[in-house]
């Protein structure tokens, strides 16, 4: 999840800060930092010296890969007649769990229509 929301933050913000990321997912300073951290270390983050994080490669394209499961799951459950904001909610959970041939029949599925 934090990997997505640098994603969507860096679309619309020149810089990503951990505050940023704070006000985007409702968690505590202490949280964020850990895991920025934790991002860091694992080498999907860099963090320069005014603070400002970026994602590197590997970060990149797993954020890529959750976002567009985010997108598609939703606009499906949107198709289907759920609201939007359950729709969203919904997608966000079934995008980290969901299987690659499933979402790939539903990303087919979608085009179609």
């Amino acid at each position: 999840m934090y990997l997505e929301t640098i994603h969507v933050l860096s679309q619309s913000n020149e810089h990503v800060r951990s505050i940023d990321i704070c006000r985007k997912m409702g968690f505590s300073k202490p949280s964020v930092s850990r895991a920025m951290k934790n991002l860091s270390a694992d080498g999907y983050i860099s963090i320069d010296a005014n603070g400002y994080i970026t994602l590197n490669k590997k970060g990149a394209e797993i954020a890529e890969k959750i976002y567009e499961r985010h997108q598609i799951l939703t606009s499906f459950l949107v198709a289907m007649g759920v609201d939007k904001k359950t729709a969203e909610d919904d997608a966000c959970r079934m995008e980290h769990v969901i299987s690659d041939e499933t979402f790939k029949a539903i990303k087919k599925h979608m085009k179609s229509i």
